[in-house]
């Protein structure tokens, strides 16, 4: 079985055995807030296994306006560690983590959820794990034990730590390649789409030079969102062509739908003097408020 071309994750459905490469921590939570965000959504169990375990996992995942703990309290969430469940100490067992896929699969059914996603952060198996080297039979026990389920599991691999050796042999057994949308990336600047909450993110230094890809950036959150909210907490830099371009952006969706920009204070200035500090419609949102 082999990876589709790249999907987005609000794409995924039942039994999709996913595979997430991400760069960042940033990408990583907010592309697993939305996987999360739509099984809520959608009445089903989930599960996020996280190396951070359950308090930073929640935490991030509330930050992105997902209500949590009121799922937690329900038992239709679970955030928690790999530890108990994929490993057993620092041994790791393909059979014994399939044997517990299997039972939370049953366990889900018994309970009378719909169906079960699942998020497992792979970072884990960047330590010195034996029987690691049963990574490529795990994943392929995944494949095996959703086959016919309304289940979907999405792993998690950090491409800038992951080898390309080991990606390249558990692609193979993923029914789909998940990527975040992104309209540019280069040393200097990212932009790209975000999920949860639905917006854009910028991050680095921009410039006039970059008018195209935040010109589509904006569309298409115009285009496919409600309320959008433009993350900048991680932009150094913004020249005043590329700020007149998302005020006037703000300025027009303000009528009718929230916009929230989130920024460096400085940043935030900025916006401020362009008269958006107080519009209806729009919230500068800084670092520290956050």
């Amino acid at each position: 079985m082999t990876a589709d071309a790249s999907a987005q994750i609000t794409e995924l459905t039942v039994d999709d055995h996913a595979c997430l490469t991400f760069g960042e921590a940033e990408e990583l939570f907010d592309v697993t807030a939305a996987f999360v965000r739509d099984g809520l959504a959608g009445g089903l169990k989930v599960m996020w296994l996280s190396d951070a375990g359950p308090g930073p996992a929640v935490t991030e995942l509330a930050r992105r306006g997902i209500k949590v703990k009121p799922a937690v309290d329900a038992g239709q969430m679970t955030a928690a560690g790999c530890e108990g469940r994929l490993l057993s100490g620092q041994v790791f067992s393909a059979d014994r983590a399939i044997g517990w896929l299997t039972r939370q699969l049953a366990s889900s059914r018994e309970l009378g959820f719909p169906g079960l996603r699942i998020a497992v952060d792979m970072s884990w198996a960047l330590r010195p794990v034996t029987g690691i080297e049963q990574l490529p039979e795990f994943e392929e026990g995944i494949a095996g034990a959703l086959a016919g389920t309304t289940a979907s599991v999405l792993c998690q691999y950090d491409r800038d730590r992951f080898d390309a050796v080991t990606l390249a042999s558990v692609a193979a057994f993923h029914t789909r390649s998940v990527a975040t949308a992104t309209y540019h990336a280069d040393a200097v600047l990212r932009i790209c789409r975000q999920y949860a909450p639905p917006g854009i993110r910028i991050a680095g230094e921009i410039d006039y030079q970059a008018e195209e890809p935040l010109t589509l950036a904006l569309a298409e959150a115009v285009r496919l969102d409600g309320d959008i909210t433009v993350n900048m907490g991680a932009l150094v830099f913004i020249d005043a062509f590329c700020a007149r371009m998302i005020a006037d952006t703000a300025r027009m969706l303000a009528a009718s739908r929230t916009v929230v920009l989130q920024c460096l204070p400085e940043v935030a200035a900025g916006f401020a003097r362009l008269g958006l500090d107080g519009l209806p419609g729009v919230r500068l949102v800084t670092a520290r408020e956050r």
